[in-house]
């Protein structure tokens, strides 16, 4: 294709030189013609620039010189040759558009999470090639652009959660929990692709990422849900269906600091109208690992009808603050912050024999009340777990026909850390438990059950550092 900056020009100002040699050769005056002197080189044409960098179009070459007009001599001297056209200047390359800056990748998370995967690093631009010299002399190369540091790649991004702990507790127990098992993850973002994802009976493994809105939600059985990159879930969650695992995520009630903001909410009875943030109810083989639990309306995780061979592990409890002021069932400034309540009455035949439940590493921190746990029928198991919830009412409660082994338990400033009532029976080893700055009863009342899984009591003295540091979501 022919350069844009080709001008035809060229071709007649090469001939008009050489008419014009050719015209000035002359006879020498002693008679002998002499030859006409060769034309001089013609001058490089000069290069076109172009965006994209294309050599300039080289200039054609002057004409050779006419042959000097014989004198008097025998022979005549030859006309000068025509100068050559000049060979035109390269033209300039266009730069090289410069990558996108690489960022930094992510720093690995604990317990296997990677940081975000970094972004490509920006290239140095290419260095502008050299300008052809004359004839005689060669252009100098350009020099290289420096090429840009390349970006720390992440070790993974945070879809990748942290690989779940040891599964301690009843939940381990009669063939074990295994939620989805090795189902391949499906990632979900909004409340309708979670609440699609779960239902069922099919083995799944759900990742939870970001903030869902509020809404109602059952979890069929045979799930594994796990939150990554910070995930919450608002509203309510139900557990009526085997084999459930609930990990790394924070689930939120629809009472954060009001219990009206519940949709089920009656004024005319109180806050217990509203719904628990988590109920668990006739479900055997549930485990919550690494979640943080807050502000359910009735409570923040309760269980009842029967469930079974369930463990509640390295998981935080707490409220927004708040009262309930109205209805036949208000409880005024205590605000129903009622944490966890195990069986819904005294008279649910489905509870006899079942309600086992092992809370291991648990945390109950600010404005919790009471209920931590509150228990009916069942063997309940704590271990290893802290309580900092100042300004309760009571902590751990043993109620109709319940068996509590408490082990390896801090109770740090607190209210009432054992309250036994209707024929039920805490335990406590002697030296196993630490009480700062607490109130009310401190010693068991009997002699409980005997775990059949295995578990190892940490010294309470490491306690309350571990879980602060260790519960909730990674």
């Amino acid at each position: 294709m022919r350069h844009p900056d080709f001008h035809p020009r060229f071709t007649w100002a090469g001939l008009l030189a050489g008419a014009l040699v050719c015209a000035c050769a002359t006879s020498a005056t002693d008679g002998s013609g002499t030859a006409g002197n060769n034309g001089g080189a013609g001058t490089t044409g000069v290069a076109g620039n172009s965006a994209t960098g294309t050599a300039g179009t080289v200039g054609p070459a002057g004409s050779a010189g006419t042959t000097g007009v014989a004198g008097n001599s025998a022979t005549g001297t030859a006309g000068t040759v025509g100068s050559a056209g000049t060979t035109g200047t390269a033209g300039n390359g266009g730069t090289t558009g410069g990558a996108g800056t690489m960022g930094a990748g992510g720093t690995t998370g604990q317990a296997g999470r990677g940081g975000t995967t970094g972004t490509a690093g920006r290239g140095g631009t290419t260095g502008a090639g050299g300008r052809g010299g004359t004839t005689a002399t060669a252009g100098t190369t350009g020099t290289a652009g420096t090429t840009g540091a390349a970006g720390t790649t992440g070790a993974g991004g945070c879809n990748n959660p942290p690989a779940a702990g040891p599964l301690v507790g009843w939940a381990s127990l009669n063939g074990s929990t295994t939620g989805g098992g090795s189902a391949t993850p499906q990632i979900v973002t909004t409340l309708q692709q979670f609440t699609t994802a779960v239902m069922g009976n099919t083995a799944a493994v759900i990742y939870v990422n970001g903030k869902l809105a509020a809404g109602r939600v059952g979890i069929g059985a045979n799930k594994t849900i796990v939150g990554v990159c910070g995930a919450e879930n608002h509203g309510h969650l139900s557990v009526n269906s085997n084999n459930v695992i609930i990990r790394n995520i924070k689930i939120v009630g629809y009472g954060v600091g009001d219990c009206s903001l519940d949709p089920s909410y009656d004024p005319n009875v109180g806050c217990s109208s509203g719904d628990d943030a988590v109920t668990v109810s006739g479900a055997q083989h549930v485990w919550f690992d690494h979640c943080d639990i807050s502000d359910g309306t009735d409570g923040n995780l309760d269980i009842n009808n029967g469930a079974d061979y369930v463990t509640v592990s390295w998981t935080k409890f707490h409220y927004t603050p708040r009262t309930d002021p109205t209805g036949n069932d208000n409880t005024g400034a205590e605000g129903h912050r009622f944490s966890n309540l195990i069986g819904s009455s005294d008279t649910v035949p489905a509870d006899v024999g079942h309600l086992n439940i092992t809370w291991d590493h648990d945390w109950w921190a600010e404005n919790v009340n009471q209920r931590m746990p509150r228990s009916r029928r069942g063997k309940i198991h704590i271990l290893n777990s802290l309580f900092t919830a100042t300004g309760n009412s009571y902590c751990s409660n043993a109620g109709q026909d319940a068996q509590l082994l408490v082990e390896g338990t801090v109770y740090n400033g607190v209210k009432a850390p054992f309250q036994v009532t209707m024929n039920g029976i805490i335990s406590a080893p002697s030296g196993s438990n630490l009480f700062t700055g607490t109130s009310g009863t401190t010693t068991g009342s009997g002699a409980s059950f005997g775990p059949t899984y295995q578990y190892t009591v940490e010294p309470a003295s490491g306690v309350q550092a571990a879980v602060t540091a260790g519960a909730g979501p990674k």
